[in-house]
Formats: structure tokens, C-alpha cells, sequence
């Protein structure tokens, strides 16, 4: 392990006391995220304040030390993954909600607060914040934010990026960067807050976010259809897509994910592909919304659709889905879980070119994910012990990246691009744009301190 400077582990010792840590307890336990990666940081950093974070990256900026932010670990990139001899600057102290302004439906707090834990606190108020990540009950507000993470109401709501107002961050020479605020609207110079969301801590450390909050709905019905293959399914999202009513989800499962719902004991019936939707509203206008998205679902290739108004049938609806992810496991061990998109006419080409790889690598893949943003989760499964296995997995995954790119789509919807997928953005992007990425990293962050190697491909 590299060895930090006595005189800077000095000075960061009087910054952060007892807050500061070096035993290989502490060191492991921040040493990964929700990937394969790990890497042993040098030292790590529990910040509780503003001020202290500040004086963390000046430090860092003087002495030149790599300083890669952390929340809870969640991640599925390697994002947080610290760099060899850095500081694991660790957020989730910050944790506190500093005010809920249900006046301006917003609110502000620390980068440590968990998705779950604001989300108890805004119901009182009968708000909302609207990102969602499978991950909610653990995954922190940091996290969120860095990655710009969605999840299933992201085709109402849009992702982490459409729900925050401002932020406060400190840049990579500990400077204070103030931007938005509670407000909707704002034609005042540059979009930092939005840059910075999604920037994976690369640019600058996120200390404080204003967040967009939503009304909860005064009902919602679920609505279950089953189609012949995927191609009616993509079809039919399409249908629903372009019609006035918009879903709050709308979820896609391939034939693969519902032969191993059934094979786990789901009541799936034989399908080659199933939408899985939520529609929100009021009492009255529900009856009318629920028609007008189930009237888009009718079509060519459907097999039969089930609609739940009640919360129980509801509940039902949603069983198979959120049972789908732990199901995995049956099949093998290991996960390469990747969150591409692509346009959702495009949908259908993007399921039959993963069968086709599945069939070429001799290793199971099962696709599904927020099908009205074209955001789907290929899964690659493959046993980590067996070496044919694992070498043919990481064979598959930059054609699955290929394949997404040929059709016109992109890398991430939600997850990031961290180091599991950074080596494959000069292909998503031409020369001059990565140049342009790299310079804005530079003004941030010139001595390159923050999270360096991720996001972007050395150039």
C-alpha cells in the first residue's frame, strides 16, 4: 500500500481527530462497491461538516493526493473504488435533512442522507422526491446524485438530474461552488448544478442539494400485459409512449426473465415478453387514465393484460419484478449487470442481438429495465470460479456495448460509467468532445486529485 506523507497525514489529523482512520478494518470496509472492484485506500476520511470537507481538498490539492468520494457503496461501476494511495473521503456523516420547505416543494440536505430515510420524512408532508433506484432503502443522496441515478419512475419523473434544484460542492482546490437554488426556473449563466450531477465526483464534492419534491398521488392502478416476443412489446410501449397519458413505469421482461420467474414459482404465464405499468391520478380520473394507457397496450401480438386498482393487487403485480434481480442467483453467481439505452423502436433489435451473443458465449443473458426511457439491464450470468465462463463474460460485454452503439444508443441510463465502462467512451464519443469533457475536468479540478481514472479514458 502507498504510503502517504507523515507531514500531510498530520495535517489531516487535525482537521478530522478521531474521524480519521488507517486500521485495515476501516480501509477494507471502504474498499469496494456493488461491482468486483476493490482497492485498498491509503487512509479514510469521515467528514462532518463543510468546513471540514474544505480543508480535506486543500490538503489533498497541496499535497497532491488522490481524494475519491464515497457514500454508501451501491454503486455498480467501480466509481467509488478508491485509487491506489488515496484518501476515501466518506460523505454518509453528513447526513442530516436541513429543511423541508413544502411551500416550494423542495428540500435541503447533506449528500449523506439516505433515498429511504428522506423519503419517510417528505411523506408526512405528502411529498415525494422522485429518483427511485432499486437500492433506495440504502443508497445515499450522494450517490444518487453522482451517478444520476433513476429507476422505474424515471419515464414520468425523469432521473436524479431533472429533480435537483441546486447544490453546494467544494472543487478540486476546495473552493466553494454555490449553484441554483429553490427555484423552477432559472436562464442565469451556466447549468453547474446539472453538470455537476452525474460527474461521479470527478469535478467537485458535493456538500449540500436543494431537491425538486413531487405530491404523492392520491391513487394509482398497475396494469400487467404479456406479448407474443419483443417485438409487440416494443411496439407496444411506442403506443403508449406517444398517446397523452403518460405512466408513471413502465418496465420491459424478456422471455429469459419470465422463464426464471416461473422456474422460481411466479404465476408468469408463457410469454415472449411482458410490460409491467403503474398509472397515477386522482380518484375520479384514474378509470380514464388506466383506459387510455391500456387501450396503447392493445395490439398486435398481445396475449392477454391484468389490471389492479387496489393496493394488494398491485402489490401482486409488482411481486414478480422486484423478485426478478434476487432470481438471478439461480442461475449463477456472478452478474455483469450493464444499464445501456436505446431509442425504443430499437428496443426489439437490442433483445434479439443479446440472444444472439447469449447463443455465440455460451452464457445465459437476461434483459429487462425501464422500457419507456429504452433503458434496459442486460445481465450477463456466469460463474466466477469457472475460468472458460469468466473469460467468455468479459469477451461478451464490449459487444453488448457494440451492439448498443449500432443502434444508435449510449452507455449508461443510471448506473454511470466509472471504470467498468470508461474504456469504451472514446467509442460513444469523437475526439473532440472527450477533449472538451477533459478540459472542463481541468478547470475544476487541475491538479487531478478527485476520483481520478474514472469517467474518463486517459487521453
Amino acid at each position: 500500500m502507498t504510503e502517504l506523507p507523515g507531514d500531510f497525514v498530520q495535517q489531516l489529523q487535525a482537521v478530522l481527530g478521531a474521524d480519521l482512520h488507517s486500521d485495515t478494518a476501516s480501509l477494507q470496509a471502504q474498499a469496494g462497491d456493488n461491482s468486483w472492484r476493490e482497492q485498498l485506500p491509503a487512509l479514510v476520511a469521515c467528514p462532518r461538516s463543510l468546513e471540514q470537507v474544505q480543508a480535506i481538498v486543500r490538503l489533498c490539492h497541496a499535497w497532491r493526493v488522490p481524494l475519491v468520494p464515497r457514500g454508501a457503496g451501491t454503486g455498480t461501476t467501480g466509481a467509488a473504488v478508491p485509487s491506489p494511495g488515496s484518501v476515501a473521503l466518506v460523505m454518509t456523516r453528513m447526513d442530516r435533512i436541513l429543511d423541508i420547505r413544502p411551500a416550494d416543494r423542495c428540500a435541503v440536505v447533506q449528500p449523506g442522507v439516505l433515498n429511504g430515510s428522506l423519503q419517510q420524512a417528505l411523506r408526512p408532508h405528502g411529498l415525494f422526491w422522485a429518483p427511485d433506484p432499486s437500492s433506495f432503502e440504502s443508497c445515499s443522496i450522494g450517490g444518487n446524485l453522482a451517478t444520476n441515478a433513476g429507476g422505474p419512475r424515471a419515464v414520468r419523473y425523469g432521473t436524479t438530474r431533472d429533480n435537483v434544484l441546486g447544490l453546494k460542492a467544494i472543487d478540486g482546490r476546495g473552493e466553494l461552488i454555490v449553484c441554483g437554488g429553490p427555484w423552477t426556473k432559472d436562464a442565469t449563466g451556466y447549468d453547474l448544478t446539472h453538470l455537476l450531477v452525474g460527474s461521479e465526483g470527478t469535478l467537485a464534492v458535493i456538500v449540500e442539494a436543494t431537491l425538486k419534491l413531487h405530491p404523492l398521488p392520491a391513487a394509482r392502478a398497475g396494469l400487467r400485459a404479456f406479448y407474443r416476443d419483443a417485438e409487440a412489446a416494443a411496439a407496444a410501449v411506442a403506443r403508449i409512449m406517444a398517446q397523452p397519458v403518460v405512466p408513471t413505469v413502465c418496465e420491459f421482461l424478456d422471455a429469459r426473465s419470465l422463464q426464471l420467474l416461473r422456474g422460481n414459482g411466479a404465476a408468469v404465464p408463457e410469454a415472449g415478453a411482458m410490460l409491467l405499468l403503474d398509472v397515477e391520478g386522482d380518484e375520479d380520473s384514474l378509470p380514464t387514465l388506466l383506459g387510455a394507457v391500456g387501450s396503447a397496450c392493445e395490439g398486435e401480438g398481445l396475449l392477454e393484460m391484468d389490471v389492479a386498482t387496489d393496493g394488494v393487487a398491485r402489490e401482486r403485480l409488482w411481486a414478480a419484478r422486484r423478485a426478478l434481480s434476487p432470481a438471478l442467483k439461480t442461475i449463477a453467481p456472478g452478474k455483469i449487470n450493464e444499464d445501456v439505452v436505446v431509442p425504443v423502436s430499437q428496443m426489439p433489435a437490442l433483445v434479439a442481438g443479446v440472444q444472439a451473443l447469449s447463443a455465440r458465449f455460451a452464457l445465459p443473458i437476461v434483459t429487462f429495465g425501464h422500457a419507456g426511457n429504452g433503458n434496459l439491464h442486460v445481465n450477463i450470468l456466469y460463474h466466477p470460479d469457472d475460468a472458460g465462463q469468466n473469460a467468455r463474460a468479459q469477451a461478451a460485454l464490449p459487444e453488448v456495448f457494440a451492439l448498443v452503439l449500432a443502434l444508435d444508443g449510449t452507455l449508461s441510463g443510471e448506473h454511470g460509467i466509472g471504470l467498468a465502462k470508461r474504456d469504451f467512451m472514446p467509442a460513444a464519443f469523437n475526439p473532440a468532445t472527450l477533449a472538451l469533457m477533459r478540459a472542463i475536468k481541468h478547470a475544476f479540478d487541475p491538479a487531478g486529485i478527485l476520483n481520478p481514472g474514472k469517467l474518463l479514458p486517459p487521453g
